[in-house]
C-alpha cells in the first residue's frame, strides 16, 4: 500500500483507498452533507471531479464512463432526494450491468433522530436501484466499507454498489486506509450446458444464438460466433437493448430482436432451440392485450450456455471447438450512397449517418422512435462502438455521451438523441461544455413523443385531440439551438439531409461539443 498521512478523516480515507484501487473519476452533485468529500477530493487531487447540474446527469455519465473505460467511477450524491433524482439513470445502469460505486451523503448520526427537513429513509430509497447497500458506521471502518462496495461493483456481472455516508463519519478523525479486495470472477463453464448447446446446434436453422454484454463488445468473439453460425446454420440475434456493441466495416453485423411486440414475436417464431450466451430469455418491454410476455415460442428449448455471471467469449470458444468452427472473415459492407438533397426522412437518415460517422466513433443511441431506422447505420459505417438505452428510462443519451467522452477523450462521440427524452437531462450539455468534450449531439426533432402514439394503438385506444396533445411538443416548439447556446454549446438547425452529413463531419473534427437540431 502506498504511503499516506498518518492522520486523516473518514472521507479522506475513502478517497485515498478508492484511488489506490484504481478509481480515478468522480461524477458529483454534492450538497451540505458531502462537503467533507469535496474537501478531501480537493486536498488529495487524486480524482478527476466532474460536476453534473442534476443527479440524473451524474449517474448517466458514470454509466457511459463504465461502458467505455471498463471500470467503475464513483458518484457523489446528496441524501435521499438527491438519490431519487439520480435513480432513473441508475435503473438504466443496473440493466446495463455496469460497475458503479455511489457515495450518498446522509445526516450526521447524532442528527438523524430529529426529523430534519431533508431527513428520509436513505437506505430504503437506494435499495431498489442498487445491488448492494450499506451505511457507514464510523470513520475507522469507512474505507473498508468502500472497498467492499468496490469489490461488489467489479464482480461479474457488473453491479451498482451504494455506500451511505453519514456526515460525521466523513469529518471525524480516525480514518484508516483499506486494501483492495478481489472481486467475484465469472462462474465456470457448465459442461452439461455445453453438451446441450452442441445438441441444439444440430437443429441448424431451427436454432438461434442470443448473445449480449461481453460478447457484443468483443470483436474476436463475434468472428468466432459467426464461424459457428456458418458451420451449423444457426442464426444470431442480440437483445433489443445492449450496453455496447462493436460495429461497422470489418466487423460482423448482428441483428437485434425488434422492439415492437409483433415484430419481436415474428422474429423468434421460427426457432425450436435457443442458446443464451451473456443474455437472458427475451421478454416484451410491456404487456399487451392478447400478447405473450415471453417472446420465444412456448415449446422452444432454451439452453443457457453462459449466464450474466459467466464468460461469454470463453463459452463461444468452447462451443466452436466442439463443433469444429473457426473465426469467419468479416463481410464487405458497402458504404451507402450519399442521399440526394431533400428532407430528412426515415428512408434516408441511416445512409446519412453511416456516411457521416467518423472512424472509431462512439455512438450513443437514444433515438427512440427513430431507433429502428437508424440502427442499420452502425453496420455500414466505419468501425464504431454503439451504446444504447438499456433500461427503457429515457433521458440517458446526453449524460451517457458525457461519460463516454471522459473515458475515451481521443474518440469522437456522436449522440443520436430524440427531442422529448433530451429534455429530461439537457443539463448534461453544460457538463460537456465544461469538460471540453468532443460530443456532437444530433437532436432528432419530430416535436412529439412519437413512440407513445404507437403504444396508444397497441393497447387498442383510438386517440383523440386531448390524448394527442399530451404526446406533442409543439405548444410551444422547442428551440434546441438556443437552449444549447445558453449552456455553452454552439449549434445549428438542419432541414436537408445533405446538410446533416456535412454538419456531422464538420462538428466531429472540431474539439468541444456541438449540437445539431435535425428537423424531421
Amino acid at each position: 500500500m502506498k504511503d499516506h498521512p498518518v492522520m486523516m478523516n473518514g472521507a479522506e480515507s475513502v478517497v485515498r483507498s478508492l484511488h489506490d484501487a484504481g478509481v480515478d473519476v468522480c461524477f458529483a452533485n454534492p450538497g451540505t452533507s458531502e462537503m467533507q468529500f469535496v474537501d478531501a477530493l480537493d486536498r488529495t487531487k487524486l480524482m478527476r471531479c466532474v460536476l453534473g447540474l442534476f443527479e440524473g446527469v451524474v449517474t448517466g455519465a458514470a454509466d457511459g464512463y463504465a461502458r467505455m473505460a471498463g471500470k467503475p467511477a464513483v458518484t457523489l450524491l446528496h441524501l435521499a432526494p438527491g438519490f431519487a433524482n439520480a435513480a432513473a439513470n441508475l435503473h438504466n445502469a443496473r440493466k446495463a450491468r455496469v460497475p458503479m460505486v455511489n457515495l450518498v451523503g446522509d445526516h450526521a448520526l447524532r442528527h438523524q433522530h430529529y426529523d430534519a427537513p431533508l431527513s428520509a429513509d436513505v437506505e430504503g430509497a437506494c435499495a431498489p436501484f442498487s445491488d448492494w447497500v450499506r451505511s457507514g458506521k464510523d470513520a475507522g471502518s469507512f474505507a473498508a466499507d468502500a472497498m467492499e462496495a468496490l469489490r461488489v461493483a467489479r464482480g461479474k456481472p457488473g453491479r451498482i454498489a451504494t455506500l451511505i455516508a453519514p456526515a460525521d463519519i466523513g469529518w471525524d478523525a480516525g480514518g484508516v486506509m483499506a486494501a483492495e479486495l478481489p472481486s467475484d470472477g465469472p462462474v465456470a463453464l457448465d459442461a452439461q450446458a455445453l453438451d446441450r448447446a452442441v445438441a441444439a446446434l444440430e437443429q441448424g436453422a431451427g436454432t438461434v444464438m442470443i448473445v449480449g454484454d461481453g460478447v457484443l463488445e468483443d470483436v474476436c468473439a463475434l468472428a468466432l460466433l459467426q464461424g459457428i453460425a456458418d458451420k451449423t446454420g444457426a442464426k444470431i440475434l442480440a437483445p433489443t437493448s445492449n450496453r455496447r456493441m462493436e460495429r461497422g466495416q470489418g466487423r460482423f453485423p448482428v441483428a437485434k430482436i425488434p422492439y415492437p411486440i409483433n415484430d419481436a414475436i415474428a422474429s423468434l417464431a421460427p426457432f425450436s432451440h435457443a442458446i443464451l450466451i451473456d443474455a437472458k430469455p427475451p421478454v416484451a418491454f410491456f404487456a399487451y392485450p392478447g400478447k405473450p410476455s415471453l417472446l420465444l415460442p412456448e415449446d422452444c428449448e432454451i439452453v443457457t450456455l453462459a449466464g450474466l455471471d459467466g464468460d461469454g467469449p470463453l463459452a463461444i470458444a468452447a462451443l466452436a471447438d466442439r463443433v469444429g468452427a473457426s473465426a469467419a472473415q468479416a463481410p464487405n459492407v458497402a458504404m451507402p450512397d450519399r442521399p440526394p438533397a431533400g428532407a430528412i426522412t426515415m428512408q434516408n437518415v441511416a445512409a446519412a449517418i453511416a456516411r457521416a460517422l467518423p472512424e472509431d466513433a462512439i455512438v450513443v443511441d437514444e433515438a427512440v422512435s427513430w431507433g429502428g431506422a437508424l440502427y442499420a447505420a452502425g453496420d455500414a459505417a466505419r468501425p464504431n462502438s454503439w451504446l444504447s438505452l438499456t433500461g427503457g428510462s429515457i433521458g440517458i443519451g446526453i449524460p451517457l455521451s458525457a461519460g463516454a467522452a471522459i473515458a475515451q477523450p481521443d474518440r469522437p462521440v456522436i449522440t443520436l438523441q430524440a427531442d422529448g427524452s433530451a429534455m429530461y437531462t439537457l443539463q448534461g450539455l453544460w457538463t460537456q461544455a465544461r469538460e471540453g468534450s468532443n460530443v456532437t449531439t444530433i437532436i432528432l426533432a419530430n416535436q412529439a413523443y412519437e413512440i407513445l402514439k404507437g403504444e396508444l394503438h397497441n393497447v387498442g385506444a383510438q386517440p383523440g385531440e386531448d390524448a394527442l396533445s399530451m404526446l406533442n411538443l409543439d405548444r410551444p416548439a422547442l428551440d434546441f439551438v438556443s437552449i444549447a447556446k445558453g449552456m455553452g454549446v454552439p449549434g445549428r438547425r438542419i432541414e436537408d439531409v445533405r446538410d446533416l452529413i456535412q454538419a456531422i463531419e464538420d462538428a466531429a473534427k472540431e474539439p468541444g461539443p456541438f449540437l445539431i437540431e435535425a428537423l424531421l
